[in-house]
């Protein structure tokens, strides 16, 4: 599906690694048994790469949520400077590491994407910050996708993160394959249903781009469409939409299907619409006719296999 390794920036306590404030750590086993057969991981934990030691005195962010200073929580030492200090050179090394997503600790100081307790001198908290090493990685790589382990427990966030993850390694090797105009018009086509499963905005914006393909040089052509068609994958898929798509597909070897194969599609779709069967099952009978009449177009579309089958990612959305 994509070139091997898909690598992975992680928070380490989430493979098991005791460095947590307490000495202990938060192994995911879904990341470490399940996702970690088809990725590289990456382990960082910005709070001992800063020299703060294991065990540690629990940490919180204080003051203004947009400049928050990270002290800890008994005697109010700060550590603000030296996280900062940290920062720099580790995204310069996961710079070359050429990641693909990353995996930070839901609620953590340093780690946090997002709802991270930002306190007030006084000590009260609110849920409006980001953790201090998180922030500068996102600012820095715009767009690479982001997870916190926690959300990763929601079936339709699940499949998004692994979606974009396995979509942008795709992009990675579009960018690395001395990129052509022609490359990216192809990358475009075989994405076009995935696209339209999220926004049908974002899909038109980038329809018109790769129309207009002469006007751009490659490399800039790559860069305009990558901004775009990550953000893309990032609005959420919905019921609707994919049906949609199932539609859409549908029309494209509807004029072979007998009566009773049409119906039988036409049903399992309509049950997928009503809640009753996960989007595995029509996708699968898709599956089944595409190779039976040998439609070339939707056969090469990433959106009936985007990321690998074993994780059944699709059995629970």
């Amino acid at each position: 599906m994509t070139r091997v390794p898909l690598r992975l920036g992680i928070s380490r306590c989430l493979l098991g690694d005791e460095v947590r404030f307490d000495g202990g750590h938060k192994r995911d086993r879904f990341l470490t048994d399940v996702l970690g057969r088809y990725v590289e991981w990456v382990p960082v934990c910005p709070e001992v790469e800063a020299g703060l030691g294991t065990p540690r005195e629990a940490m919180r962010l204080v003051g203004d949520p947009q400049r928050p200073r990270l002290l800890t929580i008994k005697d109010a030492t700060d550590h603000t400077k030296a996280l900062v200090a940290m920062t720099a050179p580790r995204l310069d090394e996961l710079k070359a590491l050429d990641l693909s997503g990353y995996v930070f600790k839901q609620g953590s100081p340093s780690c946090g994407v997002e709802r991270v307790r930002v306190y007030t001198e006084q000590g009260m908290p609110s849920r409006i910050g980001v953790g201090l090493f998180s922030q500068a990685f996102v600012e820095q790589f715009p767009l690479i996708p982001v997870e916190e382990e926690g959300r990763l427990c929601d079936a339709l966030l699940r499949e998004n993160f692994i979606e974009r993850i396995f979509c942008y390694r795709r992009y990675q090797d579009l960018l690395k394959d001395g990129v052509t105009r022609q490359a990216v018009v192809r990358f475009h086509t075989i994405h076009k249903y995935l696209l339209l499963a999220h926004s049908t905005q974002h899909y038109q914006w980038l329809g018109r781009l790769v129309g207009q393909a002469e006007r751009y040089r490659p490399r800039e052509l790559a860069v305009k469409y990558g901004d775009v068609f990550m953000k893309a994958l990032a609005v959420k898929a919905t019921v609707r939409k994919h049906v949609n798509v199932l539609q859409h597909i549908l029309g494209h070897f509807k004029t072979q299907l007998g009566a009773a194969q049409k119906t039988e599609l036409l049903d399992v779709i309509t049950d997928y619409h009503r809640g009753l069967t996960p989007l595995i099952v029509p996708l699968t009978l898709i599956k089944h006719y595409v190779q039976m009449f040998d439609v070339a177009y939707i056969r090469d579309q990433v959106y009936l296999n985007p990321h690998p089958k074993e994780l059944m990612l699709r059995n629970h959305v």
